[in-house]
């Protein structure tokens, strides 16, 4: 391993370190104060095109040792944290993650990831490595009618559907439309109808706009340098600006706050749309989840390119893009981590290479139901915020920490800008390689067997630490293999469901050996070793099986399928493993078994798969959960 130039954290902590002291933690109180009406202010800030991360559900303290051992020495520029305000604590539901989406309060004292001392560390700590904090803000509602009678919210303050003393909101500060919203197209019902029985608040009203100005204001002060702005599309735009207009500008990083918006696509005017709202700042773009990863989930990487280029919502500019987020991972499970396997990492990877857009890359824990709450230490005697949000361990099961697997690829994305992407290979239409400018060049390989490949770049000659597949050490050094431009060529082997990334910014230095040896591409697997870990329900006595069209899983005939295992310490999770022909796909459904032989087929289409081994060790895994 040889020291390398590089980009990203390192020289935004050397600008920190120049600027001087940290800002002093805010004292704890009531709600923060309205904030009045300021002159006319400049725009919220513009995305510098740095990797996002969502550490969803985090605890403050997890986050902080994050950005210090993980996000600032690998390019990430900013990550986005849950709500941090008071919530609902709904133990009769089990404590799901949508409480955190449920205000009780503008307080940050307390909530199941950690007290508002926790979270001022935490922003501190991150600055310090040269990340930023943006806060997920929840400020188009309050609780909803499924919450009354749940009792204290998690800071221990009392509150009534339409009544918020510690606010203070009351009856007159929510809008006249109390039903849940029926016409999606009208943009009245939209803005000022209540969003899945959440009590919607009257945006237009000063008082209001004051109030959620001065919450914004107050995580400002401790230095929060941005917000995703939940459920915009659900305020009328001229609010929303109304509020940006008085918020503060961000200590040590300097300038407006940096501001997106979840605006979902869907019909109606342009005023409930994502472009009614790019003036205001970037907004999310959910196409590029329901066309750009669908391509990458179903192998089809040849076409990612000109679906940027031509079928997105608004200007790349102005887009937040994202594989998935909390939300759609639970619509839509075969668009993450746990329904995609090592394919996620690929095209998290892929999305912050390719030129639409900011990246954000999701980082969650693993759910059995679209409900399931974080990984908890259970409740604690005194803390009125219920079941508490366990320390983040990346290498238990239960957290998936699905950034950890990109390496250092925000620094691809940190270098190249907002350069064009010109293709520079194609090997069917699952491969694909192409330049960033002279900045980068990126192969991606969604096949089960490893790709060499000798493309054309325009990289200037010199020898690149591959950031796909190695972090950057804390000295700055390469710890992947290292490839070689020269003559305006670059031969490169993409592992199987891999990526390769070189850039600039990750060139070693001249005349000393860089990375360990490119790996062999020549070594391909004859068989995978195919794990199945299935999430499902039985009563004592009954089995799992995979039945499927391979003789191997039987066929279709249940009698000769795979049995699947499970003991007290893993169930409701059930597994087992079978050698399949590497390469082959299949298809493949789960069925329970009865003692008598009664068999019972899942619901669904086949699911489909295919026998590719996403390293050298020959083996894939493949999860699923019983419909």
């Amino acid at each position: 391993m040889q020291q390398i130039r590089r980009l990203g954290a390192a020289a935004a902590c050397a600008v920190l370190a120049a600027v001087g002291a940290a800002v002093p933690a805010a004292p704890s109180a009531a709600d923060p104060a309205p904030s009045p009406v300021r002159p006319a202010a400049a725009a919220p800030a513009q995305a510098e095109r740095e990797t996002i991360v969502h550490l969803f559900q985090w605890r403050w303290e997890s986050v902080a040792r994050e950005c210090e051992e993980v996000l600032g020495p690998n390019g990430y520029g900013a990550v986005q944290v849950s709500p941090p305000q008071e919530h609902v604590v709904l133990e009769g539901e089990g404590y799901p993650w949508w409480q955190d989406y449920q205000p009780v309060s503008y307080s940050i004292d307390n909530t199941r990831r950690g007290t508002r001392a926790e979270f001022a560390d935490m922003v501190a700590r991150c600055r310090d490595a040269g990340v930023k904090i943006y806060v997920d803000a929840v400020i188009n509602h309050m609780t909803g009618t499924g919450s009354v009678g749940a009792g204290p919210g998690s800071a221990g303050h009392t509150y009534e559907k339409y009544s918020y003393p510690h606010v203070p909101y009351g009856d007159g500060d929510f809008s006249d439309c109390r039903t849940d919203i029926s016409d999606w197209n009208d943009p009245q019902q939209v803005h000022d109808c209540e969003l899945l029985a959440l009590s919607d608040l009257d945006t237009g009203s000063e008082h209001v706009r004051g109030t959620i100005a001065g919450y914004l204001n107050d995580l400002v002060g401790l230095g929060v340098a941005g917000f995703r702005i939940d459920a915009a599309k659900h305020m009328p735009a001229e609010d929303l600006e109304a509020i940006f207009a008085r918020l503060d500008d961000v200590p040590v990083f300097g300038g407006r706050p940096y501001i997106f918006q979840e605006v979902l696509e869907g019909g109606g005017p342009e005023s409930i749309r994502p472009p009614g709202y790019t003036h205001l700042g970037d907004v999310t773009d959910t196409r590029y989840h329901s066309t750009v990863a669908a391509e990458i989930r179903d192998g089809r990487l040849g076409s990612v390119l000109e679906t940027v280029r031509n079928d997105m919502a608004v200007g790349s500019e102005q887009a937040v893009v994202f594989v998935d987020n909390h939300d759609t991972q639970r619509n839509d499970t075969s668009i993450s981590r746990q329904g995609m396997g090592q394919r996620h990492t690929l095209a998290q990877a892929l999305t912050i290479a390719q030129p639409y857009g900011t990246a954000k890359v999701m980082s969650s824990y693993r759910f059995d139901s679209a409900d399931q709450g974080p990984p908890t230490t259970g409740t604690e005697a005194g803390d009125p915020a219920g079941a508490l949000t366990a320390p983040t361990d990346c290498g238990r099961e239960q957290w998936l920490c699905e950034h950890r697997d990109l390496n250092a690829m925000p620094t691809f994305a940190n270098a190249v800008g907002d350069a064009p992407a010109t293709e520079r290979a194609r090997d069917g239409g699952a491969r694909i390689a192409f330049d960033r400018g002279e900045a980068g060049f990126a192969a991606f390989n969604a096949t089960g067997a490893p790709w060499t490949l000798t493309a054309p770049t325009a990289l200037p000659d010199g020898t690149y630490c591959d950031v796909a597949n190695g972090t950057l050490g804390a000295s700055g050094q390469c710890e992947s293999a290292a490839y070689e431009v020269a003559g305006g060529e670059v031969s490169v082997t993409v592992p199987a469901e891999g990526a390769v990334a070189l850039h600039t910014g990750a060139a070693c230095a001249d005349g000393q050996d860089c990375g360990a040896p490119p790996p062999d591409g020549g070594d391909e697997c004859a068989a995978v070793s195919a794990e199945f870990l299935v999430q499902a329900d039985t009563w004592y006595g009954q089995n799992v099986r995979v039945v499927g069209s391979v003789p191997e899983l039987g066929s279709w005939n249940p009698d000769e399928g795979l049995r699947l295992s499970t003991d007290d310490s893993s169930y409701p999770t059930w597994s087992g493993a079978v050698d399949l022909p590497a390469g082959t796909d299949f298809e493949y459904k789960l069925v329970k078994v009865d003692p008598d032989g009664t068999v019972t087929w899942e619901s669904g289409a086949n699911r489909a798969a295919s026998a590719d081994s996403p390293g050298t060790d020959c083996a894939a895994v493949f999860t699923a959960r019983w419909r």
